[in-house]
């Protein structure tokens, strides 16, 4: 897998039967998302960002669904009252995708 600016990528439909990233594959990937974790078992990307306030955080999720729309990719969110969890993973695979770390270099790229 090529290192590339995923920031500028488009995700690609993915619709199942193809088959999740290996472990080298999100490893690889992992390194070009920094502050994004990957779980024990590769499956789920994950990252919680902290705000001053729940205004900030709301501004911040709307920001994230604006991303999430134009890439047709969407995290699932959980929301407190000063911070934002988002958690990236393919449904339709049953793991990561290369979609998974376009979206979240995407969503960094808004901070």
């Amino acid at each position: 897998m090529e290192n590339r600016d995923l920031a500028s990528a488009k995700c690609v439909p993915c619709h199942g039967g193809v088959p999740a990233l290996g472990e080298a594959a999100v490893r690889e990937l992992a390194l070009q998302t920094p502050g994004w974790d990957v779980g024990v078992v590769p499956s789920r990307l994950s990252r919680t960002f902290g705000f001053k306030d729940f205004v900030e955080a709301m501004a911040f999720v709307n920001r994230v669904a604006a991303v999430a729309e134009e890439q047709g990719h969407h995290p699932d969110i959980e929301i407190h009252w000063n911070q934002v969890k988002l958690v990236l993973w393919t449904h339709s695979i049953g793991g990561l995708h290369e979609n998974d770390f376009v979206v979240a270099a995407r969503i960094s790229r808004l901070l």
